[in-house]
């Protein structure tokens, strides 16, 4: 039989896709068109981004699971119209991009490159960093980007705490979990990397109070959440020199204002969530392995939890 997969992923993605895709199925054995349009009650999977005109499922009576090509799932999770299993990606090519952005920016305040890089006064300053072992990192959230992330930095003897809101333990990692084991993590903490999902929650994890948990001077990485951290909150702290800098590639307004303080203030790096993205290649392989599997009646990889919200 050979299946309908719709594709509602909104402007562009449909040129990115269809080719990657459409091999991605072949190979996994799967008999499918892929289109742009078809009646809802012939669609047998949609493969989804949440920038499409598609927000009702409900006349989607066949459809055996939705696919999102994003990892964040909170701009659909909550739709009450959806029924259907509903998948986030895991993509072993934005998992390696997003772990590129957190070495690249933590080795970048390890060393202190910045001294050296923006040295207008051509300052003479032998002092030699510690070593990566001397420096505590609080990583933030230990799902599959976050576990990925905090091992890369293990690898050149970083010393990484996790924290998650739930209990998680992870062989060779210390890990705190709840209010008192936030407090854990951030305590001493040279480098915080925040990479928890966005929900109600995890929002604000990062406001006035734990800012004070934090190291004095302590570096912030965020390229999970725009709203994991209190603006207003993180803008003080940084004024104050509780936090020395920011790098930050995730806003609660994307693209960032232009009159947004983040973009004029000298503690704050601003990267255009670029941390890391969908690689049509290796997320088609991802969402051609689920289709094979709902056709298999195998379980679905990557399924979101209605309740957790991820």
């Amino acid at each position: 039989m050979t299946l309908t997969i719709l594709m509602a992923a909104g402007p562009g993605n449909w040129e990115r896709y269809r080719d990657p895709l459409m091999a991605a199925l072949a190979t996994a054995g799967v008999a499918a068109d892929l289109v742009q349009e078809a009646a809802p009650e012939s669609v047998d999977y949609i493969v989804y981004a949440p920038s499409a005109a598609l927000q009702d499922f409900t006349p989607y009576t066949r459809c055996k699971a939705v696919l999102s090509l994003w990892a964040g799932v909170e701009r659909i999770v909550g739709n009450a119209t959806l029924t259907q299993p509903l998948c986030r990606m895991v993509d072993p090519a934005l998992t390696m991009g997003m772990v590129e952005w957190v070495l690249g920016h933590a080795l970048r305040h390890h060393l202190g490159l910045d001294a050296y890089i923006v040295n207008p006064n051509r300052i003479w300053n032998p002092d030699c960093p510690p070593l990566a072992r001397d420096r505590k990192v609080a990583m933030l959230g230990t799902g599959a980007l976050g576990e990925a992330s905090a091992r890369a930095l293990q690898s050149l003897q970083f010393h990484v705490e996790g924290w998650s809101r739930s209990p998680k333990s992870l062989p060779g990692l210390v890990t705190h979990h709840g209010r008192d084991g936030l407090k854990a993590a951030l305590r001493g903490a040279d480098i915080v990397v925040t990479l928890l999902p966005r929900t109600p929650e995890t929002e604000n994890t990062l406001n006035a109070e734990t800012l004070g948990w934090m190291k004095p001077g302590a570096v912030i990485l965020n390229p999970g959440r725009g709203a994991l951290i209190d603006d207003e909150a993180l803008l003080a702290a940084l004024d104050s020199g509780q936090i020395g800098h920011a790098t930050l590639d995730v806003f609660r307004v994307e693209p960032l204002p232009r009159d947004h303080p983040f973009w004029a203030h000298p503690r704050v790096t601003v990267t255009p969530h670029i941390a890391a993205d969908t690689r049509p290649d290796t997320s088609a392989e991802v969402i051609a392995e689920n289709i094979r599997r709902g056709e298999a009646s195998e379980p679905f990889i990557n399924l979101v939890d209605r309740k957790r919200g991820y």
